[in-house]
């Protein structure tokens, strides 16, 4: 018994549909995978097979090569991070904590740099960067001078600090140091005491030193006044007041005979 067998040709239209589909989707996926988008305030590294490849892209669109590239995004807009250090050394040896802000950026053109030697995304750059830089300078500044003088002239040490977090994250030209500020300082109660107490000392010397200048201006104001009363100047004031009515009066200077007063209306 022989079973017929019927020959079934494919639809050619439906298969040519279903590859274009198929290339559509491929070509699709390949530009998705090729265009990616930085944003305002940020920079990307684009790393080749895990090495950094090229300068910083800068916010926009760019491209890459799909799935043989990878990019990671670094911010570079201003950044503000306060942080309290405790148990940091005074010259006199005695235990402060201090909270310092400070404002940063990292330098655009060195995002692949970091990448490459630091740190492998943005959250990475305070505590890799920044925060040891600051420990140190802390630490140098504060161990230079005795508590009285850091808790008195507070200003001039957070310029001080901020000047050698500055110079010591130059050494790396990482990231620019927009600004620092030192915003509290606790010190142990019984040195919070003496501290005042100096201060009033300070003051009351301040005071007296004022006081002993002003007494110095006055007395050299008398003496250049005693020096220029001379009989003329003193005749001219005494004929400036006379009322016409006093019957004696001083005698005329010059006069060789000596202090003789002058009689006028009258007898002597």
């Amino acid at each position: 018994m022989t079973t017929p067998f019927r020959n079934i040709t494919p639809n050619q239209s439906g298969g040519a549909a279903t590859l274009l589909l198929a290339l559509s989707f491929t070509g699709f996926l390949l530009i998705t995978q090729a265009l990616f988008i930085v944003q305002p305030g940020q920079v990307a590294v684009v790393t080749t097979l895990g090495k950094v490849s090229g300068g910083s892209r800068r916010p926009g669109l760019n491209l890459k090569i799909p799935f043989i590239q990878s990019v990671y995004p670094f911010d570079v807009r201003t950044q503000v991070k306060p942080e309290t250090f405790a148990k940091l050394l005074t010259k006199d040896l005695q235990e402060i904590q201090a909270t310092a802000t400070i404002k940063y950026a990292l330098r655009p053109t060195e995002a692949g740099r970091v990448f490459s030697t630091i740190a492998y995304n943005n959250n990475e750059v305070y505590p890799r960067i920044i925060q040891p830089s600051l420990v140190k300078a802390l630490k140098s500044v504060f161990s230079q001078y005795e508590l009285v003088t850091i808790a008195s002239k507070w200003s001039d040490i957070s310029e001080l600090v901020e000047k050698t977090v500055a110079e010591e994250l130059e050494k790396f030209d990482y990231v620019d140091v927009r600004g620092l500020d030192l915003t509290s300082l606790v010190i142990a109660e019984e040195y919070r005491a003496a501290i005042e107490q100096k201060q009033i000392a300070e003051q009351q010397l301040l005071r007296a030193q004022t006081e002993v200048k002003i007494a110095e201006q006055e007395a050299i104001r008398y003496q250049t006044l005693n020096r220029s009363l001379d009989d003329q100047v003193l005749f001219k004031l005494f004929l400036d007041k006379w009322d016409g009515k006093t019957k004696v009066v001083p005698s005329l200077p010059g006069n060789k005979g000596g202090n003789i007063p002058v009689i006028v209306g009258g007898r002597d």
